[in-house]
């Protein structure tokens, strides 16, 4: 019979938290972890953590499926300038900036409240802005069947900001176009339009 700990994953074999695993990095770093301002830092440290990582605990399906209606509507929808925050999984450090959504409904159309949570839900995960736009659009593609789905994310990134070539007013634009988004470039305008105004 196979070990039970074998089929574990490594945090869940790991006796430590995340807690205690912060406090030796701070040991690490030359500091004293029971110095005044240090002494609840690994606690608060592994609670925002756990929060800016609450989105593997999500589901997209559960997420989308209460808000999805059926509806005789085929205009673009765009939701823009919705606030994005996530962790790089290069070096875990914040990259920021804003999501703009649009879809085309064939017939069903999504609470607009929900687009903004699916951008949290992916966001709040180790990712790269590629991916995270992909994802987002993916998801939407999958859940509604519409005719088309454009996302495009606009980051700076403080691994770039802070770190390595240290360029602070670099910005990083990244796009998903599927659908009509990608096959008509009258569609693809127009959404780029309205982002723009």
């Amino acid at each position: 019979m196979k070990d039970a700990t074998q089929t574990l994953t490594p945090a869940a074999q790991s006796q430590e938290s995340i807690a205690d695993l912060v406090r030796k990095i701070i040991v690490q770093l030359g500091e004293d972890p029971d110095r005044d301002g240090l002494q609840k830092t690994p606690e608060r440290f592994e609670k925002a953590l756990r929060f800016l990582t609450s989105g593997y605990t999500e589901d997209a399906e559960k997420l989308l499926n209460a808000a999805v209606f059926s509806v005789s509507y085929d205009e673009m929808v765009v939701v823009k300038d919705i606030e994005v925050h996530s962790l790089c999984e290069h070096h875990m450090l914040p990259f920021f900036g804003k999501c703009h959504v649009a879809y085309i409904p064939s017939d069903k159309v999504i609470g607009l409240s929900k687009i903004a949570r699916l951008v949290n839900m992916f966001a709040r995960r180790l990712q790269i802005q590629e991916r995270l736009t992909s994802d987002i659009a993916n998801a939407i593609q999958e859940h509604l069947r519409p005719q088309g789905v454009g996302v495009i994310i606009e980051a700076r990134h403080l691994c770039m900001v802070m770190r390595g070539v240290e360029k602070q007013n670099s910005i990083a634009s990244t796009s998903a176009m599927l659908g009509v988004f990608r096959d008509n470039k009258q569609t693809r305008d127009e959404f780029l339009s309205l982002v723009r105004s």
